[in-house]
């Protein structure tokens, strides 16, 4: 496990101002197939009692599904074994998974969705694996995803009558890509026009301890250099975990994307256990003042 290639804290950056990272063709063309074969299976003939490819809520990620199956042979990937430890900790454990199958000229979709009503919105969350292991064209119907609204609080459906949301995007990519969402993260299965039947398998994990400092933290100094900056001075430049969080994204109303940096730099906090940090000197104003209030309440 400690061999394991961690993200790094750029890469943890981009995951909390944008709520998914992804990789391109992680998973080899053998491992696709093996993963078809299975899946067609797992939704047509598996039941739930007594079937290995059907865990139960709370096993070990690490216990899901036979060894030798491709799926728990892409689990064991080394890059998303690491990308996966990086957001949730060590000895994560597996929530549910579901078999997303629009077979072609298929005009069923969903509305656009935050999953899971009962979600709770503190620092910690849970990571959902996108794998598509078939290339998914321009114009299929790829999974519709909006970037950068993890944090925006909504009731499960309550976005669904949005469409044509600016930034929007439709997932367009060769097999063997995956894209790990952060829980809160809107979404909706789409359509399938295109002339081959669509596979898509999520897995929902959750963490078993606190997410802090699981990444690599090797470059965790020269990434958070400058962080009490404000943006109407002299900003720092190059790949900086401020300089993630400070990057608005397409949907939001103009000064809106100053709420979403500080709800970044709230998860960040959390995750880095670093309370000092802060970008645009939000934090550090406002609890300031909170500190001078205490001292004259007292």
């Amino acid at each position: 496990m400690d061999t394991l290639p961690l993200l790094s804290t750029v890469d943890v950056a981009r995951f909390v101002a944008d709520g998914y990272l992804r990789f391109d063709e992680l998973v080899p063309a053998e491992l696709n197939e093996g993963a078809l074969a299975e899946l067609a299976e797992l939704r047509e003939f598996a039941p739930f009692e007594g079937n290995p490819f059907r865990p139960r809520s709370g096993t070990p990620l690490a216990g899901c599904w036979p060894a030798d199956s491709a799926l728990r042979q892409i689990y064991d990937l080394p890059v998303l074994a690491g990308a996966i430890r990086s957001l949730v900790g060590d000895d994560p454990v597996y929530d549910h998974q579901f078999c997303h199958y629009i077979p072609a000229g298929s005009s069923g979709f969903q509305d656009l969705h935050c999953d899971a009503a009962v979600d709770s919105f503190d620092p910690t969350f849970d990571v959902q694996v996108f794998y598509f292991p078939q290339d998914v064209e321009p114009g299929a119907g790829g999974t519709r995803f909006v970037p950068g609204s993890h944090l925006r609080m909504v009731h499960e459906n309550s976005v669904a009558r949005y469409q044509h949301i600016a930034g929007e995007q439709f997932f367009v990519g060769k097999a063997g890509t995956v894209l790990l969402f952060h829980h809160g993260l809107w979404h909706a299965g789409q359509p399938n026009p295109s002339d081959d039947d669509r596979w898509m398998f999520k897995v929902r994990i959750n963490p078993s301890e606190r997410q802090v400092r699981k990444w690599d933290m090797s470059d965790y100094d020269s990434a958070t250099v400058g962080n009490w900056d404000h943006m109407f001075a002299t900003m720092e430049e190059g790949e900086t975990a401020a300089g993630q969080m400070r990057r608005s994204h397409p949907w939001t109303r103009a000064g809106q994307d100053r709420l979403d940096t500080i709800d970044r730099v709230r998860l960040w906090r959390y995750l880095a256990d670093d309370p000092d940090f802060d970008v645009d000197w939000y934090h550090t104003r406002t609890d300031r003042r909170a500190a001078q209030y205490r001292q004259g309440s007292t």
